[in-house]
């Protein structure tokens, strides 16, 4: 547009014109040309103005051409974050787990249900769990208000639950085929399996009633009863791994790969032993006919027991052993002589051949001996400053002080009695433990695995750890508000799904999910309404968000997502 002025009488007229500029090669410059004029500015005809842009906006792209017939008077009406549930809802589809929830479950005669609802709750659910943890009512409100899911634009609490129910009762043919898609397409390495567990509490509810139970801990319907069941409620009192024995709890198991990849999770009553559990995982893992697995576990599952079951067909194990248990092959496998041989930062390893069917590695961490020396000589310390003068006591209040000191397990280790009562110093058990700092002791049924491969192995444990971290930390597993058993069962799956899709982008990526949430969760989805309609767009891509799409392979969202014409 170009404008020109003139004056008159009445003052100063201006006049609109629609104008090209062309090159003029004699004097070499730009020249504008004047295709049509509109004639004064202030007796411009507006609505032939308006027809003429509606003619034009008839050769754009539905979204430009609303956006441009609508700029005089569009209206912004709201925003909300995209990013961080488009990236996961394309690992979704990527994993094909939206077509597995559409197939299992269905009824082997019939007319096949449609389960196009009840996946993307789902998948919105798994969402949420990752990106705004919350109760199930206030994840529908977000879900409803808050966040942009593809196929989805509003849901209530009762269909959440719904989808729940579903879950449940398909949870082990989906994880079943989850894992065979993840599998796939990240070419996992199964050969080691880390397994663990923890416990998760309830605050406000009381423990359940006792109900009968097989030995996986499933309810057993009326009738199902027999001598091998057992009475127990689901939610109930147990050693907690969270020091809150003073409240019901469940247990849950997860097996993860070496690379931090949840494989499967499991539930159980609050009183679960773990040294029976891994049995079970075993078995349930024996069904997805995997080859050759390594399990390992940590020292709460190395019972003889575990260990012949962990053997059986041609799977191994490696476990850790506590080296304060007194036993033979303990205190053998510490006496051996031999040289230490550094695999790794931080860590040396030594074999002792002491058993025909197992194999004995001693690691040593010089970091972590450091810190325990450091520890224990405050320890040491504080318990010489308590008992310092105690020889002057009575013998009851150096009997009050010997039951204070025994409360503290890490000073307790430290003291002795002598015949007379008189309180010390064990200079013997100081002596002791010095020779364990910074040592911890395994176990391999594996003939084949080295030494190094071992002491690796088992130190990738921590992954599961990570895991359990990120469920109470990230993706806020507690706590629970739900009542019924089978929806805690359902949101643990929620949980497991959620870390699943988290770890495979860190795994791609190389960042962490808190960073990555935090950049995706800039990119917005804008709505803008007009005379002649509504269109969402999303805001532009910045640098890092078009890092994070290119290392997932991820291809960039459409600038306008939605566009609805006004009626005519």
């Amino acid at each position: 547009m170009r404008t020109t002025k003139r004056e008159n009488k009445s003052g100063t007229v201006r006049y609109l014109h629609l104008a090209h500029n062309e090159w003029d090669p004699v004097k070499g410059r730009a020249v504008p040309k004047v295709l049509f004029t509109f004639g004064r500015e202030d007796e411009l005809d507006r609505d032939a103005i308006r027809r003429l842009v509606t003619s034009l906006s008839k050769l754009l792209e539905p979204g430009d051409a609303l956006a441009a017939t609508a700029a005089s008077d569009l209206e912004f009406t709201s925003s909300v974050p995209f990013g961080g549930a488009y990236v996961l809802d394309q690992l979704w589809r990527r994993l094909r787990i939206d077509q597995i929830v559409g197939r299992v479950g269905q009824p082997k005669r019939g007319r096949r249900r449609d389960m196009t609802v009840t996946e993307r709750v789902l998948f919105a659910l798994v969402a949420n769990r990752a990106l705004a943890p919350s109760s199930k009512l206030a994840a529908a409100e977000w879900i409803t208000n808050d966040v942009h899911i593809d196929g989805l634009a509003e849901t209530g609490e009762q269909t959440c639950y719904r989808a729940m129910d579903w879950l449940h009762e398909v949870k082990d043919d989906l994880e079943k085929q989850v894992f065979g898609e993840v599998a796939n397409l990240l070419n996992l390495e199964v050969d080691l399996l880390f397994f663990d567990t923890t416990s998760t509490y309830f605050e406000l509810e009381e423990p359940y009633e006792p109900v009968a139970r097989d030995d996986t801990g499933r309810k057993l319907e009326d009738g199902q009863e027999d001598d091998s069941s057992k009475q127990v409620g689901f939610r109930t009192y147990g050693k907690s791994k969270d020091s809150r024995d003073d409240l019901p709890q469940i247990v849950i198991g997860m097996a993860v790969t070496r690379d931090g990849i949840p494989v499967r999770c499991w539930c159980w009553p609050g009183n679960a032993s773990d040294q029976t559990l891994i049995r079970q995982v075993k078995d349930d893992m024996r069904d997805w006919t995997l080859s050759k697995i390594v399990w390992v576990a940590d020292r709460g599952f190395s019972s003889a027991a575990n260990r012949r079951y962990l053997r059986k067909g041609d799977h191994a194990y490696i476990t850790g052993e506590k080296l304060r248990s007194g036993s033979p092959e303990v205190q053998a496998a510490l006496s051996r002589q031999g040289r230490y041989q550094d695999v790794g930062e931080n860590i040396r390893v030594k074999e002792v051949r002491i058993s025909d069917t197992d194999r004995f590695v001693i690691c040593h961490n010089p970091e972590a001996a450091e810190r325990d020396r450091h520890m224990r000589e405050q320890l040491v310390a504080q318990l010489a400053d308590l008992i310092e003068g105690s020889d002057k006591l009575s013998d009851f209040k150096r009997g009050e002080l010997r039951g204070r000191i025994a409360d503290k397990p890490g000073l307790n280790r430290y003291l002795r009695a002598t015949p007379a009562g008189k309180l010390r110093v064990d200079q013997a058990k100081i002596k002791a433990e010095e020779n364990l700092d910074g040592k911890y002791l395994l176990r391999c049924s594996d003939p084949h695995l080295s030494a190094e491969d071992i002491a690796l192995g088992y130190k990738q444990l921590l992954e599961v750890e990570r895991g359990w971290r990120d469920m109470k930390q990230i993706i806020d597993l507690r706590p629970v508000y739900h009542r019924l058993e089978e929806r805690i069962r359902a949101h643990v799956i929620l949980c497991w799904l959620a870390l699943l899709l988290i770890r495979i982008t860190e795994t791609t990526t190389g960042d962490t999910w808190p960073h990555i949430r935090r950049e995706l969760d800039r990119l917005h989805l804008g709505t803008f309404t007009g005379p002649t309609g509504t269109f969402q767009q999303v805001t532009a891509l910045t640098k890092p968000q078009r890092d994070l799409l290119a290392k997932l392979d991820i291809s960039a969202p459409k600038q306008v997502i939605s566009l609805q014409p006004a009626p005519r």
